[in-house]
């Protein structure tokens, strides 16, 4: 089967991999990953600011992702192509162009643990494959942290979280997550595809919070984030 780049179509030559070049040179990347304060790390700490038991002190998370996601923009086929269709050769490529990109960093140079967003048991036996562990694999060799793909879990499986509004994503997996153990830590990052409104990502935060103690710095990290 001839090799087609993900965004446009067009047959890839021999030197391309997953985007042709003129893909490849309007790839909507983010920056984020070198300012500690973006818009989309002040969006996931103002909804755990909303969260944070009255009089807890707390860090500031930092997060970024690799690139643009809206509905409109084929762009999209990117992430859509490892979470939908399979394609983990692409996930592993995008997540390590995050991954260089995050580890000339200062304020992620000392993450020492990689922790993907689970899937449930049964999404995941369905699907194959959980395409957060994939991203996070690629994340935790680029910043030379250790990957725990199974401490953190799913308690119970949950609504789908595409047709839900903020409100009800913040419902829909509240208390959903939780971690085996606790394990030694300076800073977490935690792994997902994409960042919607952050409400999955909240959830972990908050297990793994519980669970390591507010002296542990957690950062997030995704392959895209959705632009309004």
């Amino acid at each position: 089967m001839p090799r087609e780049c993900l965004v446009c179509g067009r047959q890839l030559g021999a030197q391309e991999r997953h985007l042709c070049i003129w893909c490849a040179a309007d790839l909507p990347e983010t920056h984020y990953w070198e300012q500690p304060h973006n818009p989309m790390s002040d969006q996931f700490n103002a909804l755990l600011e909303r969260q944070r038991p009255e009089g807890e002190a707390m860090q500031y998370a930092y997060a970024t992702a690799l690139l643009f996601y809206h509905h409109e923009n084929p762009y999209k086929h990117i992430p859509r192509s490892l979470k939908y269709g399979g394609n983990l050769q692409a996930g592993r490529f995008f997540a390590a162009r995050l991954g260089a990109h995050i580890a000339r960093q200062r304020h992620f140079a000392d993450i020492d643990t990689v922790l993907p967003v689970p899937l449930h048991w049964w999404r995941k036996w369905n699907r194959g494959y959980n395409q957060a562990e994939v991203i996070a694999a690629e994340l935790a060799k680029a910043l030379h942290a250790q990957l725990r793909p199974g401490d953190l879990v799913r308690l119970r499986r949950t609504r789908s979280q595409t047709r839900l509004d903020a409100e009800a994503r913040v419902r829909n997996v509240m208390g959903v997550f939780a971690l085996h153990h606790a394990f030694p830590a300076r800073h977490v990052l935690l792994v997902d595809d994409t960042f919607t409104t952050g409400a999955t990502l909240v959830a972990c935060y908050n297990a793994v919070r519980s669970a390591l103690g507010p002296s542990v710095r957690i950062s997030i990290a995704t392959l895209a984030v959705v632009q309004a």
